[in-house]
């Protein structure tokens, strides 16, 4: 079984992945990624799927995958956000996962995409294992 890399070296990949790419895609994962950060400081980078960036809190919000024409933004439970901005664009058939195919001259919504990274965060956040609370010690009396 593979390890997961670790959060610190993710990010330098991430880094690595946006300095490598050096043209319009590029700057677009950058752009994604620091409103992604500012939508939920919280965020937490990872890179899976041999080379895959992928933004998780309370498990996977969206992934950021760089083709030769398109800047892919994929979020894993996307059929389950309201989208009143219409960003998703792609993979629009299925009953989990929606993206959004970002081309070279696209502007990105920034207000649209944060709304739906928050949205997609509450929904991670609402559907993981509540923690067990303890009895307080505190006695009614």
């Amino acid at each position: 079984m593979k390890k997961p890399v670790p959060v610190e070296s993710a990010s330098a990949l991430i880094d690595e992945r946006i300095k490598e790419l050096g043209d319009w895609r590029g700057e677009t994962l950058a752009k994604a990624r620091k409103v992604i950060h500012e939508a939920d400081p919280e965020i937490v980078e990872e890179w899976k799927w041999m080379g895959t960036p992928i933004w998780s809190h309370s498990g996977i919000v969206c992934t950021g995958e760089t083709y030769k024409n398109i800047v892919k933004m994929t979020f894993a439970k996307g059929a389950a956000l309201k989208d009143p901005s219409g960003l998703f664009n792609s993979s629009l058939g299925g009953n989990v996962r929606r993206a959004i195919d970002i081309h070279e001259g696209d502007k990105i919504d920034e207000a649209a995409l944060k709304d739906l990274i928050r949205a997609a965060v509450a929904l991670n956040l609402s559907k993981s294992k509540p923690t067990l609370r303890r009895e307080s010690s505190k006695r009614a009396g």
